[in-house]
């Protein structure tokens, strides 16, 4: 019943059933390591995950040979701070016990697609799809590694003995400072440049004629700007009280290069804003020459402003314009920066073909948005970058290389997989159709422009096609930035990388954490308890080996076998636990039963301890069951 709720949603329901069963259980061993599973994963599902590990822990202590055991507890373990390594050893010893199920396989794959080892994690992942092809999970999680996907927290190291909540708040805390810190400095700059150049402008506009005598502006201007860097060192320093950890930041650096960026330009707009401060009076008498020798200003021919602001940064030699627009449009241009950066990490294609290939499923939906929207990031990008050729090297040919962004959109449709997953997801999500169809739309008037350079036609047509792919191009951005800024107000996924999201528990199947274990029937343990001609078999380094046991000590409650073997017996368990044992009826001469599974040496009881994986019964053959031969010497069939 708790397997049945588990498999409904119902995790409520389901512990109390699981609870109920442990308890009716008199023997506490022929359903109770399956009762603390079912219990372990229920307590996992409502969030409680302390609790969840012990009962896991239990459920290891009853059955320690039990692959689903150690791999519940391999799961519980992951979501404990502090404790990666720990689920990292229990995941190994589920894959080495129980080889040919995938489960084990995709528990490995997820440790270290979150740590961020993306080629083991393909690797595990392929090895699961080897043992079941449509596991939605090692489908789904091995096309995030196709895409070296970023988990939400990817400044924090799993294997840190360390709460990732504490890394979260020196995190915060540093991208905080890095955010006040450059817009202080890009409004103090602009309040600097109003009282530098202000005068000047307002002695060239104003009816008053020349500026009124008084202390000098570009002085107080720069006084001004420079007691704002000391707020600068005051935000630091309580800042920098709020990093506990400060021993970790150099490891979360590394682990979130865009924290690390957003570090180093804060500390590059300090020096820019100090840079500007210093090359202030040179600019401001550039400008106040600037206005000087434009058009006299009469109440007829107002001066140009917009126009002397472009002639001040323009002017030979006039170093303030660099440092102050680093200061003033850093915070513009890193968002622009990480997600083109973002759009072209990973290969999407091949992860579209491992999404499409899961089973139905809302993850693996949702993932394909995101991936289609990275694709269609990258065609914008291309297409910037063939027009950005073209009027820079003032060659109309690079244009018609926009023609490969539909090839290359097709290619991907076609290589994507399943097709009709993609229509499904385009027509949910029209945002991102229309922008494909955009695309493609810029992609032929910048070939159609480029075609009538080249075919010598009328100017007016090229430029009408450029105008209008230009355009088109900024309307692609402002769709995405709507569909963004759309997804953040409501609440839903949005078009960046934050949005993909791990398979962890999603399908329709139970996990292999949840089966129920393998019992010993009567006749089974009839044998093993009568029986004196029990033999185990196990590899050795020179290859299979069939050593006589003699008989089993004992039959556990829940199917365990307890035998009493020689020394190169347990040295083989130790290389490779999976056994098998074998023996014979006594009472019944044509009944025998074969038990493989997992051997663990018990040191303390002196017996190797057997949990049964399969049970496979027969009977031996008779005469009448013998291979018939006709003369010629073949066997007949």
């Amino acid at each position: 019943m708790a397997a049945a709720r588990l498999g409904r949603g119902e995790p409520e329901a389901a512990l109390e059933a699981a609870r109920r069963a442990v308890e009716l259980d008199p023997r506490a061993g022929a359903g109770a390591e399956w009762g603390y599973r079912l219990a372990s994963l229920a307590f996992e599902r409502l969030g409680r995950d302390a609790e969840a590990v012990a009962a896991a822990e239990e459920a290891v202590r009853l059955a320690p040979g039990s692959w689903s055991a150690r791999l519940r507890l391999g799961a519980a373990l992951r979501r404990i701070p502090g404790r990666w390594k720990e689920s990292r050893v229990q995941a190994a010893r589920a894959a080495r016990y129980a080889p040919e199920e995938p489960d084990p396989h995709v528990l490995v794959g997820d440790l270290s697609l979150l740590r961020g080892d993306y080629a083991q994690a393909r690797t595990a992942y392929r090895h699961a799809l080897r043992r079941l092809d449509d596991h939605p999970g090692a489908r789904i999680n091995l096309g995030l590694a196709m895409l070296r996907w970023e988990r939400p927290r990817r400044h924090h190291d799993p294997a840190w003995p360390v709460d990732p909540r504490e890394t979260g708040r020196a995190r915060r805390a540093l991208e905080v400072w890095s955010r006040q810190v450059r817009v202080l400095l890009a409004v103090a700059l602009l309040a600097v440049a109003a009282a530098a150049f202000g005068p000047a402008l307002v002695a060239a506009a104003g009816a008053g004629g020349a500026a009124a005598a008084g202390p000098d502006p570009v002085a107080a201007a720069r006084g001004g700007g420079a007691a704002v860097l000391a707020v600068v060192l005051v935000i630091t320093l309580r800042r920098a009280r709020r990093v506990r950890l400060w021993p970790y930041v150099p490891g979360m650096l590394v682990r979130d290069p865009w924290l690390a960026l957003g570090m180093v330009i804060t500390l590059v707009t300090v020096a820019a804003y100090g840079a500007a401060l210093a090359t202030l009076p040179r600019a401001a008498q550039q400008f106040a020459a600037a206005v000087e020798t434009a058009t006299p200003v009469t109440p007829a021919s107002p001066v140009d402003l917009a126009g002397l602001a472009v002639l001040a940064g323009t002017l030979p030699g006039n170093v303030w314009a660099g440092p102050a627009l680093l200061v003033l449009l850093n915070g513009a241009a890193l968002p622009v920066l990480r997600t083109l950066a973002e759009a072209w990490r990973g290969r999407p294609v091949r992860a579209l073909a491992e999404f499409t290939a899961a089973d139905e499923d809302r993850t693996a939906g949702r993932d394909i948005d995101v991936t289609l929207w990275l694709v269609a990031v990258r065609a914008w990008s291309a297409l910037v970058l063939t027009a950005a050729a073209a009027r820079l090297l003032d060659d109309p040919r690079w244009a018609l290389a926009a023609v490969t962004v539909p090839a290359a959109l097709g290619w991907s449709y076609r290589r994507a997989g399943r097709a009709f997953r993609l229509r499904a997801v385009l027509a949910r999500d029209r945002w991102l159709a229309g922008v494909l169809a955009l695309l493609v739309t810029t992609s032929l008037l910048f070939a159609a422009a480029a075609a009538v350079r080249v075919l010598g036609l009328p100017d007016p047509l090229d430029r009408r096609a450029w105008q209008v792919g230009v355009g088109v191009l900024v309307t692609v951005v402002a769709a995405y930035v709507i569909r963004a800024a759309r997804a953040w107000w409501q609440g839903t996924p949005g078009p960046g990388r934050s949005s993909l999201i791990m398979c962890e528990g999603c399908g329709r199947r139970l996990p292999g954490d949840a089966r129920p274990p393998v019992g010993l029937s009567g006749a089974v343990r009839r044998a093993f308890a009568d029986g004196r001609g029990v033999v185990l078999a196990y590899a050795d380094p020179t290859g299979p080996r069939a050593l006589a046991v003699g008989s089993v000590g004992s039959v556990g409650p829940g199917g365990e076998l307890r035998l009493i073997a020689a020394d190169d017996a347990w040295e083989a368990a130790e290389r490779d636990p999976r056994v098998a044992v074998f023996v014979a009826d006594p009472l019944d001469r044509r009944f025998w039963a074969e038990v493989r599974g997992v051997a663990i040496a018990d040191a303390e009881a002196e017996v190797l301890r057997v949990t049964p994986k399969h049970v496979v019964v027969g009977d031996y053959p008779g005469r009448h069951q013998g291979r018939l031969r006709p003369r010629d010497g073949r066997p007949v069939r």
